[in-house]
């Protein structure tokens, strides 16, 4: 019997798995594809300290992001460029696999190819049913399946209350070191579509991507459209492209732990309510699940009280961040064209956009949403 069973591994599964090993744990994580880090579904964009924050290497970061212009419905431009580097656009496939390469050295066994059907947690043991082959044991369960939520529903964890779609694509493109952010009820109703310029060794190339309330493959044929002769992207290939699809929690499942069992990342609705990133909140939520579990290990204390302290703490660390963004979100829902149109004249002409080089961070937006619904317009 194992005495942690990780279930995903995305990099909230293979960073609390890592942890988890390097404490002397035996852990089995099960990722029921071939590969780490596939399929891409993610912009790839992470703050620049991430790295050092949890001890992961930079090779997977490609360049860094020096600034961003923001477009409104009706056409008009603001630029926000930082003082320093506060974000990269990194390969997600590596940054995956370096993630994968700590796991392996930390003692962890990766089963890949076998999706896990069914997990029971009740008793002297929690039991991982899969695909292929017989039922795994083990003292403890990591869930980090991402954003699907039948394991979730079936234990009476719930699903998160809200989703919204995306769509993304890569294409070849000129180079560039600022993204493009557009806004819009064509564009992305109730969200946003992003162009983030990449340097791969072959070449520039160009992430097209937006976040929506529906119909996201149409609303993103109509955003590539609008960008791909701006950004030198080749007409055919565009017709062509076949954009990834997926949906994106907007705030947490009503509970993230049971008796022998915690949910990390994506799978415990762990993202950004105001851009959907979720990388640096499957981090920190692995690491808090990590150190929790850990000790629950060692003193054999695995009931679902003792395990709501990780609850506790992801809501001590996360929970002021995550409330301000759904505030913001909710505030936005309503929000006409006319109505972003002049939020934008108001940047350009009233001073947000010192306010935003004052108080916004990559992964903290809660003070500068704070400063912004406090900001007297002009």
């Amino acid at each position: 019997m194992h005495d942690v069973a990780v279930v995903g591994g995305g990099p909230a599964g293979l960073l609390a798995g890592a942890l988890l090993a390097r404490q002397g744990h035996d852990v089995a994580l099960f990722e029921e594809h071939q590969s780490f880090g596939e399929p891409v579904h993610c912009a790839g964009i992470l703050s620049s300290d991430t790295f050092d924050q949890f001890g992961i290497g930079r090779a997977p970061v490609l360049n860094d992001i020096a600034g961003a212009r923001f477009h409104s419905p009706s056409g008009a431009v603001v630029t926000f460029r930082s003082d320093s580097v506060e974000a990269v656009a990194i390969d997600r496939r590596q940054f995956d696999c370096e993630l994968d390469r700590q796991a392996r050295a930390a003692g962890v066994s990766r089963i890949t190819g076998v999706r896990v059907q069914r997990v029971e947690t009740g008793g002297s043991c929690s039991v991982v049913h899969l695909s292929d082959g017989p039922p795994a044991r083990a003292r403890a369960v990591v869930l980090a399946c991402g954003a699907r939520y039948g394991l979730q529903r079936a234990l009476g964890l719930g699903i998160p209350p809200r989703f919204l779609q995306s769509a993304l694509a890569e294409f070849p493109a000129r180079e560039d070191d600022e993204v493009e952010v557009h806004f819009g009820s064509n564009v992305a109703p109730d969200g946003f579509g992003w162009v983030i310029p990449v340097r791969r060794p072959e070449g520039s190339r160009v992430r097209v991507g937006l976040m929506c309330n529906g119909d996201a493959g149409a609303h993103f044929r109509g955003l590539l459209e609008s960008v791909a002769s701006r950004w030198g992207i080749d007409a055919a290939e565009a017709a062509a492209s076949r954009p990834r699809l997926r949906m994106l929690p907007i705030a947490p499942i009503p509970r993230t732990y049971a008796e022998r069992l915690v949910a990390v990342g994506d799978a415990a609705g762990l993202v950004k309510a105001t851009t959907g990133g979720g990388v640096y909140y499957s981090l920190v939520s692995a690491t808090l699940a990590a150190s929790v579990l850990d000790e629950a290990l060692r003193c054999d204390r695995l009931d679902a009280t003792t395990l709501g302290r990780y609850e506790r703490l992801w809501r001590q660390r996360l929970g002021p961040e995550l409330d301000a963004q759904l505030a913001l979100r909710h505030l936005a829902d309503s929000f006409t064209d006319a109505r972003i149109d002049s939020l934008f004249e108001l940047a350009r002409t009233d001073g947000i956009v010192p306010l935003m080089r004052r108080t916004a961070r990559f992964n903290e937006h809660r003070h500068f949403i704070l400063a912004l619904l406090k900001h007297p317009p002009a």
